[in-house]
């Protein structure tokens, strides 16, 4: 077991147990996956962070009956998929079109997505294994940038000035890693783009 598995290990042990700090950590790994997941579907970003705030709340009164670190993002992702069906149906979203037509079509589009996705334990544990390993594949710098940019959240003009390059270098270097990952990760590439990029 790596360093990093350890420490995953005993955070999830503490967070089972009611330590605030180890929900912490969960809840900065998976908060903003979750918004955007819902963001996807509800067309309102006011709706989709209270979505992810509710799923954690609901994670954290339910901690107790999650069996593995897997199941955090398993239990999350199943109750905003659930979360977003119901207000699909019940006519709760933002309209994405002036259409009253292309509005209906699009909410009956979104719940055959959301009823097509699979949200198993291992199949997400197994996803985020399979895109660690085809980020690590990516040539140097071009996963050095990528990372800064996904991971650490920092701006083209941050990441361009930290390693000495230009501004359209790094775009470059970005736009290369999704094609490179896109291409590699077809089977799930609805999954990876609501969760991961």
């Amino acid at each position: 077991m790596n360093s990093n598995s350890h420490f995953e290990s005993k955070t999830f042990t503490a967070f089972k147990e009611g330590d605030q700090a180890a929900f912490s950590y969960f809840y900065s790994k998976y908060f903003l996956k979750i918004q955007s997941f819902s963001l996807q579907f509800l067309y309102d970003s006011n709706d989709a962070e209270n979505l992810a705030q509710e799923a954690f709340v609901y994670l954290w009164e339910k901690r107790e009956g999650i069996e593995s670190i897997g199941g955090i993002p398993s239990f999350l992702y199943t109750f905003t998929k659930s979360k977003c069906l119901n207000m699909i149906r019940h006519k709760k979203v933002k309209d994405k079109f002036q259409s009253n037509f292309l509005n209906e079509k699009q909410r009956e589009l979104d719940v055959e997505i959301l009823n097509t996705i699979q949200l198993d334990t291992l199949e997400l544990t197994e996803l985020e294994s399979i895109i660690q390993e085809s980020i690590s594949n990516l040539p140097p710098k071009t996963r050095e940038i990528f990372i800064k940019k996904r991971f650490e959240n920092k701006k083209n003009a941050e990441i361009a000035q930290e390693m000495g390059v230009s501004l359209k270098a790094v775009e470059a270097h970005v736009t290369k890693a999704l094609r490179i990952l896109k291409a590699k990760l077809s089977d799930y590439l609805f999954l990876i783009i609501c969760f991961y990029l």
